[in-house]
């Protein structure tokens, strides 16, 4: 009999303390160590997912996800966070995104507000996830083989419907879909070259809009080269096109590391992955939020924007995450002292890079043939 209240004494205080520490855990506002999740009540709702950890050297750090964003699957680091007395913030600084919130009483739950591009804020409640609760990550799309050379399983082409207001090149899943581009746009993102680069162009070439799309004949999500070769092949098939390239000494500018090196944040995205882009232009000023994105597709993107060339010189492998900001149209711009720097100016401050204007031999793409294709 005293064994066996012995046992049972023994077996209370070992309740009695797994209770005390179970409670000490539920209650403790000291760590944020953990998977996070909330709707943010923008359009039909965008569920944020945020995984933090603790940084011996930094602090804290966090991976967002935007489960209803564009390319959901792809991670970003935040580029500052804290936690003080329950305060937390943090920002995802190529979004333009910040957040400051309140972790409750129990440690459950940050009740906090969230900022981007300026715009308004937004509340965001974020819950602790775990097990069965936790919402799924998608998963990295799988990527075409390196070595693949695809073709156009089916393609159609159209004319550029005035009423649809989308336009862009992208991929969605295994179907590239061009909205309202002219075939110059189309060539500039296919061969990687500059309106200055491009000799012997029909006029309607430039203002005639087009829709292309399609899927290829290789399974996979294709490389940004594999995504150009199809562009390519689009516009020799269904354009007729043909050309020839020429030397020809043409100013252009030089992408190069600064002093101070790089200032961008290296992505959490797969080296798989298809970089971002998304920009617009507001009075002037635009504003381009870059992800999972190489020098060499950087200085495409902005050959697009600058009045010649750009070459990377940058020498930097890996790709980044950043935000750049910059005076698109000084006519436009504010007046008040408030408006943004130029390009030059600003991809130097905010990125660490210079831009540079040199004269070199250029290779020149120079126009055989192009013709208007037949309706689908």
């Amino acid at each position: 009999m005293n064994r066996l209240r012995r046992v049972s004494s023994a077996a209370a205080m070992a309740v009695l303390l797994c209770g005390a520490m179970g409670l000490a855990q539920t209650a403790s506002t000291t760590d944020l160590t953990g998977s996070w999740q909330g709707t943010l009540d923008v359009g039909k709702g965008q569920r944020i997912v945020l995984q933090v950890h603790k940084d011996g050297a930094v602090g804290w750090k966090g991976l967002m996800y935007n489960l209803d964003g564009y390319q959901p699957e792809t991670g970003r680091n935040t580029t500052a966070m804290s936690f003080d007395g329950g305060d937390v913030q943090f920002a995802v600084g190529p979004l333009d995104v910040k957040y400051e919130g309140k972790l409750s009483a129990d440690g459950k739950a940050v009740v906090g507000q969230w900022t981007q591009a300026g715009n308004p804020p937004h509340a965001l409640t974020l819950v602790r996830a775990d097990g069965d609760a936790a919402w799924a990550l998608p998963q990295t799309k799988k990527a075409m083989a390196a070595d693949a050379d695809p073709g156009w399983e089916v393609v159609s082409v159209h004319k550029g419907d005035p009423n649809n207001m989308n336009s862009g090149i992208q991929m969605q899943g295994r179907d590239v879909v061009i909205e309202r581009k002219s075939v110059e746009t189309m060539l500039l993102f296919g061969y990687g070259v500059h309106k200055t680069q491009i000799f012997n162009a029909p006029d309607w070439v430039r203002s005639e809009i087009w829709d292309v799309k399609g899927y290829p004949d290789v399974p996979g999500q294709p490389s940004i080269p594999q995504f150009q070769s199809l562009v390519r092949k689009a516009l020799v098939e269904r354009f007729g096109l043909v050309s020839h390239t020429e030397k020809r000494d043409l100013s252009v500018y030089a992408l190069t590391v600064g002093k101070g090196g790089p200032k961008m944040e290296k992505s959490a995205g797969e080296a798989n992955q298809l970089p971002t882009e998304n920009d617009h232009d507001n009075g002037g000023q635009r504003i381009m939020q870059m992800g999972n994105m190489k020098m060499r597709e950087l200085s495409l993107i902005l050959t697009y924007f600058m009045d010649r060339p750009v070459v990377d010189k940058t020498g930097l492998d890996g790709r980044y995450d950043f935000l750049l900001k910059y005076t698109s149209d000084e006519m436009k711009a504010p007046t008040d002292g408030t408006a943004l720097p130029t390009i030059f100016t600003a991809i130097q401050e905010q990125l660490g890079l210079k831009l540079e204007p040199v004269k070199t031999a250029t290779d020149v793409m120079v126009i055989d043939k192009v013709e208007r294709p037949g309706e689908n």
